[in-house]
């Protein structure tokens, strides 16, 4: 058996740029850029900050290609691969594959209200009929269905199960993952809001929406928990937290797209069924964005590590 991949430290949740009908390539160009320039560790695409469900195959392929030659290998890519039909997971799969990623992010399929033994069924399908390395993704809110410990802890014997992105804001889940798998494993947490408390409870890092207009805090912020400094990691949480706040306001990614406008990354078109945000909504996160408002334009940003 080949060794486990391993994802750990801030990975960002990557924006897909829109110019009208179709994706901005000039502006996501921009946005990997900034990524690479401000340290992050792990660039994940076609999630669900990514707009995944309105993603053509032919857009889904395009963007992982770009995505993947223009990161050259210098952090992981991880593409996006969920749906509530497991065979169109493995297409994407197959995609993700063909045009560079290293690793894919599948979420529990939605809608159909799987029980555990159906989860464990339509997990196991995609890894057999796969070939990258595998992130699950637990998100309850959007999925229904929540990835018991227990079924984690299977998932987690197949060869290429490799770790989880948790957003079920249950900070004592990493630490009950933890106690039923022995394997080399990663722990992200799927939430800003919990990044720091869910390293403190075992985690390893972070699949970050923020991280699109602030990758060196939330790195510096990872780093900090790697280094147990904690008290470090609490002011880099507290720091980030007005914008989290101020992100809440509106549905993901119509919100983090705005903030990614303030900056000049790209324009804060989304697709339907995500609409423009309400002024109060854009005068909040203007407000939260207020100390990192110089346009990335004007900005060099230091490699960070």
């Amino acid at each position: 058996m080949q060794e486990r991949r391993h994802f750990s430290g801030s990975l960002v949740a990557l924006v897909t740029p829109f110019n009208g009908d179709a994706v901005d390539t000039e502006a996501l160009e921009r946005c990997v850029d900034y990524q690479l320039a401000g340290g992050t560790q792990g660039v994940v695409v076609a999630g669900t900050t990514g707009e995944a469900p309105v993603l053509s195959k032919g857009e889904y392929a395009a963007l992982v290609a770009a995505v993947c030659e223009q990161v050259a290998g210098k952090v992981p890519v991880i593409a996006g691969a969920t749906s509530y039909d497991p065979r169109e997971a493995v297409e994407l799969a197959a995609l993700a594959k063909q045009h560079g990623a290293d690793g894919l992010l599948c979420a529990a399929g939605y809608y159909n209200r799987p029980d555990q033994e159906g989860l464990y069924g339509h997990l196991r399908y995609l890894h057999d009929h796969s070939e990258l390395p595998i992130l699950l993704y637990n998100i309850p809110p959007r999925t229904i269905v929540d990835i018991s410990p227990d079924t984690l802890a299977r998932l987690s014997e197949l060869e290429r199960v490799v770790g989880v992105k948790d957003a079920c804001r249950d900070l004592a889940r990493p630490m009950e993952e933890r106690m039923r798998i022995t394997r080399c494993f990663s722990f992200l947490s799927g939430d800003d809001c919990t990044a720091v408390a869910y390293n403190a409870m075992g985690g390893n890092g972070v699949i970050s929406v923020i991280a699109n207009v602030l990758p060196q805090l939330s790195r510096q912020l990872q780093d900090a928990c790697r280094d147990n400094d904690y008290a470090a990691g609490r002011e880099f949480q507290a720091a980030v937290t007005p914008l989290i706040e101020a992100l809440s306001l509106a549905p993901n990614p119509s919100a983090i797209k705005y903030a990614c406008s303030l900056l000049d990354l790209c324009q804060p078109e989304c697709r339907l069924p995500m609409v423009p945000l309400s002024d109060a909504a854009k005068a909040s996160i203007r407000t939260a964005m207020a100390p990192w408002l110089m346009p990335v334009s004007r900005q060099s940003p230091a490699k960070v590590g």
